[in-house]
């Protein structure tokens, strides 16, 4: 993204490396840290909000929060878990604003059900027709997903379209490995209820977040951060 170093500087480097440079003062090691994880991020921001442009916006206030607090990241956790506790505080305190939040201990107090969801492998053609239908899918299991009670969602988004483990999910979220795997279990057995069904591999594109989406918000906080670098004092 034309800025004083290209990103391939940054491409070899991992999540303590970078964080070291932004910390330094270097902005395009933030601009890296944001694209390497602007997905997942987005993906938890558009679980709890339901709204593809508030969570744009949520990552946008997020990453300005964070970029403005990286002397307080000392590195006890990893930063990616870091950067997700402060995008869900966000997000939660938007839905706390709109008086519209879900007591998550009773969430995890709901019925229980034997039944999970068993997605099954991508295979068939790519002619066009194909395509369409995948698309179709796609939306449909998004909406379902977004029908899922808050609680449900954030795991669901972690454990089964990111591929986190339960141990990664529990650190992320603030919860423990059970509490984890019960809302795994209750948020399948919620979507086979509504989908009356199984999907092709459409998981892992569900609420995408790459290409030109992230290019904007990422140009859109680099902006906003030299606009504050360039306005202090000297």
């Amino acid at each position: 993204m034309g800025r004083s170093a290209t990103a391939l500087d940054y491409e070899g480097l991992d999540e303590a490396g970078l964080a070291r440079l932004a910390k330094a003062g270097d902005p395009a090691a933030f601009e890296k840290i944001m694209q390497r994880y602007n997905q997942r991020l987005f993906r938890m921001a558009r679980s709890i909000v339901r709204d593809d442009t508030e969570a744009e916006d949520v990552l946008q206030e997020s990453y300005l929060h964070a970029y403005r607090k990286l002397a307080s990241f000392h590195g006890d956790a990893a930063l990616l878990t870091w950067l997700t506790s402060i995008v869900l505080n966000e997000a939660r305190g938007r839905l706390r604003k709109r008086h519209n939040m879900v007591d998550l201990d009773q969430v995890d107090q709901a019925p229980e059900n034997s039944h999970v969801v068993a997605f099954r492998s991508r295979s068939g053609s790519e002619d066009p027709m194909a395509d369409t239908a995948r698309e179709q899918m796609r939306r449909l299991l998004e909406r379902a997903i977004g029908d899922l009670p808050p609680a449900f969602r954030a795991v669901y988004m972690l454990r089964e379209i990111e591929g986190c483990s339960v141990e990664e999910t529990a650190a992320q979220l603030a919860l423990k490995p059970a509490t984890v795997k019960t809302r795994l279990f209750r948020a399948r057995s919620q979507l086979r209820d509504t989908l009356q069904g199984t999907f092709g591999g459409t998981l892992a594109e569900v609420f995408p977040f790459m290409g030109e989406r992230c290019e904007r918000l990422s140009n859109a906080v680099m902006a906003r951060i030299e606009t504050e670098l360039a306005a202090r004092p000297r």
